[in-house]
């Protein structure tokens, strides 16, 4: 590669204890070399900040912050955002897992092609870290119009060239802050160019599932009301594909 910019890693977490450290050993194993982990705790209740604490006491690369109070993921991921010194950044949940070769692959693509916003395909895992066997894909390369109506990219696949797209900045919702993020992005004009290649692994927790579900659904109308000022019945129209297309996502 012939250019080796470096790649901020934008990692929120809170109440993680039992997949933090998979997801940084993730990080750790990336065939690229040239990376930096911006870790923001939201105050957790549980082991997660002394999990990290330890990890990035034995790793110069990981950066952790933990917040004296918990004010949820837009606020914790913004945080991590400006402890950014990369041209890139990437975003990876601290439940997620990446494959080693996913920075490597993700950015040589950007730099050969110039392009400024990517994702990937991904696969589900459980709550152990045992494959379930299903693939996510992506849909080809998509634009503002084309992602309001499919929310198919997966947070923890995206990464951003900041010198295109320019600065990144979290909209305040409770589950959809990414989608709101990215929709920032592409009605610059830009577009989220695909990689259909496996290169993340998600994993599925049972926890609260149907109500999570129910909350993104929720969040998701206010992104399309309040953060994309869509007219009810373009925004209704948008919710209706995104459902559907949610419900052929898991078959």
């Amino acid at each position: 590669m012939e250019s080796q910019p470096l790649v901020s890693v934008i990692m929120p977490c809170y109440n993680m204890e039992n997949y933090v450290a998979d997801s940084i050993a993730s990080v750790q194993r990336q065939t690229y070399p040239h990376w930096e982990l911006l870790i923001v705790d939201d105050a957790s209740t549980d082991r997660t900040a002394a999990i990290v604490t330890h990890l990035a006491e034995h790793d110069e690369k990981i950066h952790f912050v933990v917040k004296a109070q918990h004010s949820g993921i837009a606020d914790t991921r913004n945080q991590c955002i400006q402890m950014a010194k990369g041209r890139f950044l990437a975003f990876l949940d601290a439940d997620d897992i990446w494959h080693p070769e996913k920075m490597e692959t993700q950015l040589r693509f950007m730099l050969d092609n110039n392009v400024g916003f990517t994702y990937t395909t991904y696969d589900w895992i459980d709550e152990e870290g045992h494959t379930l066997n299903k693939f996510i894909n992506t849909i080809g390369n998509l634009d503002y119009e084309k992602y309001l109506r499919n929310t198919i990219i997966g947070c923890s696949t995206v990464m951003v060239d900041t010198s295109i797209v320019g600065q990144v900045v979290v909209p305040s919702f409770r589950t959809s802050e990414d989608t709101a993020t990215w929709l920032n992005i592409l009605k610059k004009g830009h577009l989220a160019y695909a990689l259909d290649e496996p290169l993340v692994s998600y994993r599925i927790r049972r926890k609260s599932a149907s109500s999570n579900k129910l909350k993104a659904s929720a969040d998701l109308w206010k992104v399309y009301r309040k953060n994309e000022k869509l007219p009810f019945f373009k925004a209704l129209h948008c919710f209706c594909c995104y459902a559907i297309n949610a419900i052929k996502k898991r078959l």
